[in-house]
């Protein structure tokens, strides 16, 4: 079966992104965004989808990190939507539920290759957390984890919906999320013999 794959170059007055996804791969990451911590999560996301992710970018970090998150969100999920084809034989539609640490954060997620974008989240405490910051210099602040996923469904045109259910440790709770992420998409984009043609009784997604 041929490899499904993709690159997105995605470039503006704000950012430059050059990114490469294979759906069937092995988990490899070659991850440099500026944003050491961020770089960390999307290798999480490539390693536990077993996805082969690719991600060079460029961003105006000297405003913050904000518009160089958002936008790879953005390319990845243009990257999926293009990867996935006509989604013949898929199964479309992925959850996972992720403890992280003691069981300190846990993130449950399900989405739907439906064609339809819409991001439901919802997480205990994300008032008292979105404005922290992680990372060595930190430079990556917690409320950027939605502005990622809200890039991704809007343009995956996936139904996505993510629950941090408990979790009081920041780092935790925004890994779990990414784990989640990548264990649901895994699901998802997987090929099963069972489906023939496209898994929607419309015929179309």
């Amino acid at each position: 079966m041929k490899k499904r794959s993709a690159k997105v170059r995605r470039d503006t007055a704000e950012t430059k992104i050059l990114l490469a996804l294979t759906i069937d791969g092995r988990g490899k990451a070659n991850v440099s965004t500026g944003v050491p911590f961020f770089d960390h999560m999307l290798t999480l996301l490539a390693k536990h989808s077993l996805c082969d992710l690719t991600v060079k970018a460029k961003g105006d970090l000297d405003v913050d990190a904000h518009h160089t998150v958002e936008d790879i969100g953005i390319a990845l999920g243009q990257a999926f939507i293009q990867a996935l084809g006509d989604k013949r034989g898929i199964r479309r539609y992925g959850w996972a539920l992720v403890p992280m640490d003691e069981a300190l954060a846990q993130a449950r997620i399900a989405l739907d290759f439906s064609n339809r974008p819409f991001l439901v989240f919802e997480a205990k405490n994300w008032n008292r957390i979105s404005n922290v910051s992680l990372g060595r210099k930190s430079e990556f602040r917690v409320g950027l984890v939605k502005e990622f996923l809200q890039g991704f469904a809007n343009e995956a045109r996936c139904n996505l919906h993510v629950d941090v259910l408990r979790g009081d440790e920041p780092h935790h709770i925004v890994e779990a999320i990414f784990k989640a992420l990548a264990k649901a998409l895994d699901l998802a984009c997987q090929h099963d013999p069972r489906v023939k043609g496209v898994p929607s009784t419309k015929g179309k997604l």
